[in-house]
């Protein structure tokens, strides 16, 4: 996705949480001085592939989701869903993260050779600090909600499972599949329960580009608020797999 297209959408986000815009592009260039390019020809099995983005939600430890899981040809885990995946003998192709909760499996994965989207935005400087230096570096796919600098990429999304589902997309995913995605978890605070109203939108606008049917949504696109006239909607011209 070219910046471009995603800026009105990040400026809308920016203004919905009060984001300084600032605060996002500083721990971009922090991250863009603890890594290097992210070769995305590790990620090749992506293109042309089903793949699972797997959620960290209560129901990912169901039957149906772990199965789901398993027969995907490529899995992209958000946050924590790695380590319920792993759990269940599921491995993992990639994992996507802002370092919020379990560092030592961004370590882990890096070490074993697994890709780690690592996300700055405006309030994990220090976890990328502390985190980021002991990855192994080739395995670290440093990305922003910003502008993109240096190494540092932008693919679009917000949270780490939506921003998983646009990887999957720039990537050439002939289909993805959803697992461990709820949308009306109860347990989760004012904050979060906000932030998966974005990530629904997020996955509305992005299955109109596709031209594709998420499951995930099935039953709740007519109540989506997708914000103003054309920030979200429409299908794009270019190839889902296209360059930014």
């Amino acid at each position: 996705m070219e910046f471009e297209t995603w800026e009105p959408v990040y400026e809308a986000i920016c203004r919905d949480f009060g984001y300084p815009r600032t605060d996002d592009e500083e721990a971009r260039d922090v991250l863009a001085s603890l890594t290097t390019p992210f070769d995305l020809a590790q990620l090749s099995a992506v293109d042309g592939a089903t793949v699972a983005i797997a959620g960290a939600g209560p129901s990912l430890e169901t039957d149906g989701a772990l199965e789901s899981a398993r027969d995907a040809d490529v899995v992209i885990a958000a946050s924590t869903a790695a380590d319920v995946l792993a759990a269940h003998d599921i491995s993992v192709d990639c994992m996507v993260t802002d370092l919020d909760k379990n560092p030592e499996t961004v370590q882990r994965l890096t070490a074993a050779g697994v890709p780690v989207a690592v996300h700055a935005h405006g309030d994990n400087v220090p976890d990328i600090r502390r985190v980021v230096p002991d990855c192994e570096d080739k395995y670290v796919l440093p990305t922003t909600q910003a502008a993109p600098s240096g190494p540092v990429r932008n693919f679009g999304g917000f949270t780490d499972g939506d921003r998983a589902a646009f990887l999957a997309d720039h990537l050439g995913a002939d289909r993805l599949v959803f697992v461990g995605w709820d949308f009306d978890d109860e347990s989760v605070d004012a904050m979060k329960a906000t932030k998966l109203e974005w990530a629904e939108r997020l996955l509305y606008w992005l299955e109109q580009r596709r031209d594709e049917r998420f499951a995930v949504l099935d039953g709740r696109r007519s109540p989506i608020e997708t914000g103003a006239p054309g920030v979200l909607g429409g299908k794009s011209s270019s190839s889902s797999s296209s360059s930014e």
